[in-house]
């Protein structure tokens, strides 16, 4: 796996960029801190902007073979979930998905993008402004449900009693999908009740939707079908 150079830039409510930078191997999660071409050392972003706001994403995380997911961390947990893009391939700045106040701490981490890996990665938010990113690694013709990148635990358990209402999902698999071009939220009798196509995050930047999302309760899965 290479190491690669995964960029960001955020506007803050001051007027001010924040300009990320950091080398990182690839399929490694890893912390992207500023960059030293505009601060004297490369800190956290909670260190550098502690109280201020991120109010414009101007440059998604963004690596060479994209970037399978990245979110804001505070004290183990996820803030925020970013969107992410392939280096000189995104789409118009957007604001961030929830409104905070940077604290010391904070720090942003990024899941950088290998061209062979298959890890499939979906980020959500529910109705109750939480936020969760759920992962698995296809292998062949199977049903892979997605667990939790912190608890480890599925769908159901992480999200009870709670609605997805905008979500995104990464993976190279492309026509080896066959949950409807991405992953399908299914209910506790195994029936698709909602769903997302994944974007390809070497070929180009996942658009989040609000389209397809569902309650959620304990036994539902985030289920991904491959053919192959």
């Amino acid at each position: 796996m290479a190491n690669v150079s995964v960029q960001a830039s955020f506007m803050l409510n001051t007027g001010e960029i924040v300009d990320m930078k950091t080398t990182m191997a690839e399929g490694t999660e890893t912390e992207l801190q500023t960059s030293t071409d505009y601060a004297v050392a490369a800190t956290s972003i909670g260190q550098f902007a502690d109280g201020k706001v991120i109010t414009q994403i101007v440059q998604p995380p963004s690596a060479p073979n994209g970037i399978s997911y990245a979110y804001i961390d505070r004290r183990g947990e996820i803030l925020c979930v970013l969107p992410v893009a392939l280096a000189g391939v995104q789409n118009e700045p957007e604001a961030p998905l929830k409104s905070f106040s940077l604290q010391a701490g904070d720090t942003i981490r990024v899941m950088a993008s290998t061209a062979a890996s298959r890890l499939f990665s979906y980020s959500v938010l529910t109705n109750t402004g939480v936020h969760a990113i759920f992962t698995g690694t296809p292998g062949g013709a199977a049903n892979t449900s997605l667990t939790h990148i912190k608890s480890g635990q599925g769908l159901g358990a992480s999200l009870t009693g709670q609605a997805i209402v905008c979500h995104f999902a990464t993976s190279v698999d492309g026509s080896k999908l066959d949950s409807g071009g991405g992953v399908y939220i299914l209910n506790d009798k195994g029936l698709p009740v909602g769903g997302v196509a994944a974007a390809n995050p070497i070929k180009l930047q996942p658009e989040k939707s609000t389209m397809g999302g569902a309650g959620i309760f304990l036994n539902f899965v985030a289920r991904v079908t491959t053919n192959a």
